[in-house]
């Protein structure tokens, strides 16, 4: 019996941090196991916010791409491909476009919350209200049955079904209807402790970063802020830094959780200790990622063999939806 198949994809805005570790990466490499993947740089989504600066897109690219490889997703099975690379992306994105009601994309929460936050409809793109039915269109065309998502992004995928069955009702039986496949764990908090890790807020820890700068940011992190002396009892479950410990040294975090609310341990330890954790965990993947960028024609290549066989299931699929409309 076939394996089941998944499509998921990351914009390529910058730099990736240990958010995307813990938010995606980690659940990527594990799905391979137990899934048909492919992975997708989905540099038309990043054109939304991007479209006056494209060639930034286009240069993270390769950079992001090691990052996938460096954590364990293994482009022999599982197909990397560029999104622009495939045109059968925004071919279908049309014809989606074209069965999708105004009012279902303007209740999409994502929408709805920039249209609240915005001062003016004129900040608000087209692409950007369009975009679901883009991610449908990314999603089943290559007949997925499942998107690991955070949850979030639940709405768009509930869309995509819904579009699903309305192309598939009104045509033929073309599409699976996608579920949504939750990941372990949606976000982690940035290294202020106030917000979810984010590049825009600069509050991140990128994979890539030397081991010192892991050190020194970790020093930098937030940590209980009623605890003001070492003698002073600690408020584990109020500290960023015992969060990490759970994520990322999840032995030493119940000890550690009693050390501090006893005050046997003080936070410039407990910071030192995590830096020192997070350095080591990161150093294969930076390592590897580092090899990899300095072959840049082996990462083209990959990209290559990648879009040639995603390729070839988008042509497959984009048969059968002109057989199934008479087009």
């Amino acid at each position: 019996m076939p394996r089941k198949r998944i499509l998921s994809g990351m914009r390529p805005t910058g730099r990736l941090h240990l958010g995307h570790l813990v938010g995606a990466l980690e659940n990527w490499v594990k799905l391979q196991d137990e899934y048909e993947c492919y992975f997708m740089v989905a540099d038309w989504h990043a054109l939304i916010d991007m479209y006056d600066r494209p060639r930034e897109a286009r240069g993270a690219v390769l950079d992001m791409v090691a990052d996938w490889i460096a954590c364990g997703i293994d482009p022999e099975r599982s197909p990397i491909f560029v999104q622009s690379d495939i045109p059968e992306h925004l071919e279908l994105a049309w014809i989606l476009a074209c069965l999708s009601p105004l009012p279902w994309l303007e209740r999409c929460p994502t929408y709805k919350d920039k249209e609240a936050t915005v001062k003016g409809k004129d900040e608000i793109n087209y692409a950007f209200l369009g975009y679901p039915v883009l991610q449908t269109s990314d999603i089943i065309l290559y007949r997925a049955n499942a998107v690991p998502v955070g949850e979030d992004q639940v709405p768009h995928i509930e869309l995509a079904r819904e579009l699903v069955r309305r192309f598939n009702g009104k045509y033929a039986e073309v599409f699976p209807e996608p579920q949504a496949l939750l990941t372990p764990v949606s976000r982690l908090a940035g290294l202020d402790g106030q917000k979810k890790m984010s590049k825009s807020i600069g509050n991140t820890l990128e994979l890539g970063e030397e081991a010192t700068a892991i050190k020194k940011k970790a020093q930098g992190m937030f940590t209980d802020p009623l605890r003001i002396k070492k003698t002073d009892l600690g408020h584990p479950d109020d500290c960023n830094v015992w969060h990490y410990y759970r994520a990322f040294k999840p032995d030493a975090a119940p000890p550690r959780h009693t050390a501090c609310a006893t005050a046997q341990i003080g936070c410039t330890d407990c910071k030192r200790e995590m830096g020192e954790r997070l350095a080591e965990m990161l150093a294969p993947v930076r390592e590897k990622r580092q090899a990899l960028l300095a072959d840049p024609a082996k990462l083209e290549a990959i990209l290559r063999d990648g879009t040639e066989r995603a390729r070839k299931t988008a042509k497959e699929t984009m048969k059968a939806v002109r057989e199934a409309m008479g087009f």
